[in-house]
């Protein structure tokens, strides 16, 4: 019995894979090559095998801004995600003003990393920000350089405001792909609100809202720019993520130590991605 399809046009992700291949997996193995170095230059690196893998495993600092680095994006995540999905159930009631007001939403996600620490610094500045300006007439103190909880609030407000667009659009984009008379079905039956969101809603955007967490949750768990912009780690150490101790081993020129840092956080987030992919799937199969 011949085969009806034809397995050729996979060779259309040759060039892709190519691309792939330049970009992605030639400098991660050299990454991996430098962990394994104490490297002075490029042309000056000695072998030492695992030996800085045993010292960064073995530091506290590292198990503390890995922990850090996991509250940050599981609170990224518990507020992005709803917040998201509410949204674009709102744009989904707005009929012809969905499009305009969805473009809005998206806005932030063209602003360029660097400039958002900046934006949300000048926003709470007390003298010429209007939330600063806000706060200030209505006696509340916010301190982000030397209070910890506002810190963390304001690289989640900022993060929040950067990403929300893609979690929203992806989500919007289920929620219209949705066939109408499941809705009108549900109607019928006496569903309630909520009960047309569980056993509707929620499982035929299930797939986009995979594409979002693992996204998402890769993008929090390295965040570097708004925690260093905002307060390069501080106070006292409060925000130092795994991605500052990446950055603070690149300034001092220990190449070594951060190749293995960064293969580290390359395994984590890759164990991470496996495990949800494995949840994803036995949930099919179900």
């Amino acid at each position: 019995m011949n085969n009806p399809y034809s397995n050729r046009a996979w060779w259309l992700l040759l060039p892709s894979l190519a691309l792939m291949g330049f970009v992605a997996v030639i400098p991660l193995m050299a990454v991996l090559n430098y962990s394994f170095h104490d490297v002075f230059t490029v042309n000056d690196a000695y072998w030492i095998g695992l030996e800085w893998y045993a010292e960064i495993i073995r530091d506290p600092s590292f198990w503390a801004s890995f922990g850090r680095s996991a509250l940050f994006s599981a609170i990224a995540l518990g507020v992005q995600v709803p917040l998201g999905i509410w949204l674009a159930l709102l744009l989904l009631k707005m009929n012809r003003f969905a499009v305009p007001v969805l473009m809005l939403v998206a806005l932030p996600l063209v602003v360029p990393w660097n400039m958002i620490a900046g934006m949300w610094l000048t926003l709470i500045n007390p003298e010429i920000g209007l939330a600063g300006k806000t706060m200030t007439a209505l006696g509340i103190t916010f301190d982000y350089k030397f209070t910890a909880l506002h810190t963390w609030l304001l690289i989640v407000l900022a993060d929040t405001w950067h990403w929300i667009g893609l979690v929203v659009i992806l989500s919007y984009a289920g929620l219209s792909a949705i066939p109408e008379p499941y809705r009108q079905a549900a109607a019928i039956d006496g569903a309630s609100r909520f009960a047309v969101f569980r056993h509707i809603e929620l499982p035929r955007i299930s797939g986009a809202l995979s594409i979002v967490i693992l996204l998402r949750f890769v993008d929090s768990f390295m965040i570097y720019t708004e925690a260093f912009s905002i307060n390069a780690g501080g106070p006292q150490d409060a925000t130092s993520f795994l991605s500052l101790e990446l950055a603070a081993d690149i300034g001092s020129f220990t190449y070594g130590r951060a190749a293995a840092r960064a293969m580290l956080s390359v395994l984590i987030v890759l164990t991470v991605a496996w495990v949800f992919v494995r949840i994803r799937s036995s949930e099919r199969v179900r």
